[in-house]
């Protein structure tokens, strides 16, 4: 039997904010939780983000939502400031991870950011929800940034 594909989900993003400024937002928990989590994006509490931003690094960011702890966490394997950004995605219950990559290019005035999400292939049913949850927070972020 063949290995049932992944799909990729793919969104993108114009920013007022420069380059430098949107590649910074997704590796400083100060700004993450303004866009990422929490009351911007759904009802939950933000009980912890962790970052520690150089390939090979981890990220963990807790939320409790219904009830429920959910920590979404990560490795990084690409920082290349402010160009490209490439890291896994995963709920730490979970076996498989996804992976998620970040492309960023100067448009005047701003950027945009191109994010490509590679789901395993367990979670292809999830694309559309996948879809609306990134186009949701890169709104949410475009708002942040100004």
């Amino acid at each position: 039997m063949d290995a049932q594909p992944g799909v990729a989900v793919r969104v993108a993003q114009r920013f007022n904010a420069s380059p430098e400024r949107v590649f910074d937002a997704w590796l400083d928990p100060a700004t993450i939780r303004l866009w990422m989590f929490g009351p911007a994006q759904r009802e939950e509490e933000i009980l912890h983000l962790a970052v520690d931003a150089r390939v090979g690094g981890r990220f963990s960011f807790l939320v409790r939502r219904e009830g429920k702890e959910i920590d979404h966490v990560g490795a990084y394997l690409t920082i290349d400031r402010p160009h490209r950004l490439v890291f896994t995605w995963a709920v730490a219950e979970q076996k498989e991870s996804s992976r998620v990559g970040v492309e960023i290019a100067p448009r005047d005035p701003g950027a945009v950011l191109a994010l490509t999400h590679e789901l395993h292939p367990h979670w292809s049913g999830y694309a559309s929800r996948v879809e609306a949850g990134w186009t949701k927070m890169l709104a949410v972020l475009a708002e942040v940034l100004g």
